[in-house]
């Protein structure tokens, strides 16, 4: 299990070429909560983001991210049209939305999300802060994906239920 934060700022190598296609800026969810790509940086000031759909990347280590050859490095309107939804950026972004309960409730707003290891799979939960205070006092809460959420544009909507599952994130001193 690993946080999306953990691959963006990796960088993106070619297979084929040994040549380094960019970094990763961002990723990309769908409505069902499916990871379906990365969102490379673009490579000069005035051009756009490039897109690299999931079933595209061979590989996604700690060090870097895989592509067989760079047919796979598309245009981001492409990510835009499938109606693909950022974490970090966009019109319509995760991070920063607020969880609430079906009757109201707030349990914090979404700070990352949770990734198994292959990419082109759901997600399996979100890491939520109640504020800079209350992560520092009491750390950040763990939600594992509940049943059934709406994506809505002002809010992330789940269950009643779901209060009861979020849990307080241990983090070693270690770390």
């Amino acid at each position: 299990m690993r946080k999306a934060r953990d691959i963006i700022g990796l960088p993106v190598f070619c297979l084929a070429a040994g040549k380094r296609a960019g970094t990763v800026r961002d990723v990309l969810f769908d409505h069902e909560w499916t990871i379906l790509g990365i969102m490379l940086d673009a490579q000069h000031w005035y051009s756009s983001c490039r897109y690299i759909p999931a079933g595209d990347i061979t590989a996604c280590g700690q060090d870097a991210v895989i592509i067989a050859d760079m047919k796979a490095v598309r245009s981001y309107a492409e990510a835009e049209s499938l109606g693909l939804i950022p974490l970090n950026g966009g019109k319509h972004k995760l991070k920063e939305l607020p969880v609430i309960t079906a009757n109201g409730q707030q349990l914090g707003t979404i700070e990352d999300v949770y990734l198994l290891e292959k990419l082109g799979t759901k997600i399996i939960g979100f890491e939520l802060s109640e504020g800079f205070v209350s992560d520092l006092m009491e750390g950040r809460k763990w939600l594992p994906m509940p049943v059934s959420v709406t994506i809505g544009e002002d809010a992330v909507i789940v269950p009643l239920n779901s209060r009861l599952e979020a849990e307080e994130i241990f983090v070693s001193k270690e770390e």
